[in-house]
């Protein structure tokens, strides 16, 4: 078992982390700590694999902190601002993750982990709680979404807009970084500014696809870059 340290002074951003460590039959959660003066003190009593560290803490960052160790375990750094990265990766750590995490995400981190430590590596299946909903940062907060609520997602400059059939969320985010954050096999690109839920999908035209948004039909244009790969998704899917 890979005894397993989480670290962040925001408890919802603990919360994530958590269910996300319990998926993981080889992890197992040694402590939760909301800043860097407790976790010192955990790391000295406990035996710890593996620590998620959020960079941005009150009295201490995630990097001051393990700089601070003479002998750290694995890091994985966690963190809202990724101007951050090359300072995490000069102190070897294994990852770097961008909030609001996705599983996906989190799972590849740990895999880079588990083969550092020896472990095999693991990946996705049926043991696993699926993972069907993502957190963006909205509002001061975290919002969390469940994939089939999602209609479509608007990109506009460095924010985008995220339409349900009840809201409309606006996260500070780019449409490449959202992008690779949601499954595939259910989102899809298609135009510069559009990400499409592929089971919202009214129909579809000869160079746009209409979504019922509040008893309203939407008109979502398909962009010539993307017309090809998003056909050939829809060709599969075809009777």
């Amino acid at each position: 078992m890979i005894r397993t340290l989480i670290i962040d002074d925001e408890p919802l951003a603990i919360e994530i982390l958590e269910t996300y460590v319990n998926q993981i039959p080889e992890l197992t959660l040694a402590g939760k700590c909301y800043n860097a003066i407790e976790a010192n003190r955990l790391i000295q009593q406990e035996s710890i694999d593996l620590v998620f560290a959020d960079i941005q803490m009150p009295q201490m960052t995630g990097i001051e902190w393990v700089r601070s160790l003479s002998n750290p375990p694995l890091v994985i750094f966690t963190t809202a601002y990724p101007e951050f990265a090359v300072q995490g990766f000069e102190l070897s750590a294994v990852d770097y993750l961008l909030k609001p995490i996705a599983f996906d995400r989190f799972l590849k981190a740990v895999n880079k982990a588990m083969s550092q430590i020896g472990s095999v590596e693991r990946k996705p299946d049926k043991d696993f709680i699926k993972q069907d909903f993502i957190f963006v940062k909205a509002d001061k907060k975290l919002v969390k979404l469940h994939y089939d609520e999602i209609l479509f997602i608007e990109g506009l400059k460095d924010y985008v807009i995220i339409y349900t059939d009840h809201s409309r969320i606006v996260t500070l985010q780019t449409m490449k970084s959202l992008e690779e954050k949601l499954p595939e096999q259910l989102f899809v690109r298609v135009h510069r500014s559009y990400i499409v839920n592929l089971e919202k999908i009214n129909s579809i035209h000869s160079d746009d696809i209409e979504i019922i948004v509040k008893g309203q039909a939407r008109q979502i244009p398909v962009g010539n870059n993307y017309a090809e790969n998003f056909n050939k998704i829809i060709s599969k899917k075809r009777i």
